[in-house]
């Protein structure tokens, strides 16, 4: 449990400070995008493809979501980032998720060497 948290924290504090300092989001649209972001990551990232891959594979999968989701609720909410601002908030968002899954892996989540994509 405290994983998650550490990543909703993480998360949170990368993506609600950068869309504010960067763009016109509110706080509730960049806190609810960042809790959201975090959820999606965590089942897609950390718990389906890093046990399968490598932290590499995983934290560019999770660059890739990032990128993605917050173009899209950007693009709908009218948010005034640009894709070079959103290219760094996920580029940032990706340091952090490397970093992240280490411990992970060191602590936490097995690699299951059975279920690795050939």
């Amino acid at each position: 449990m405290d994983k998650i948290l550490v990543k909703l924290l993480g998360n949170g504090v990368i993506v609600v400070a950068m869309m504010m300092l960067l763009s016109n989001a509110s706080f509730i649209g960049s806190l609810l995008t960042a809790v959201a972001l975090s959820a999606l990551a965590y089942l897609l990232g950390d718990l389906f493809i890093l046990p399968r891959t490598n932290n590499i594979v995983a934290s560019l999968s999770d660059f890739v979501l990032a990128f993605a989701f917050i173009w899209a609720i950007s693009a709908n909410a009218g948010w005034t980032l640009s894709m070079g601002e959103i290219f760094l908030i996920a580029l940032v968002l990706g340091l952090f998720e490397y970093a992240f899954h280490i411990w992970l892996l060191k602590d936490g989540i097995r690699r299951d060497e059975n279920m690795r994509v050939r």
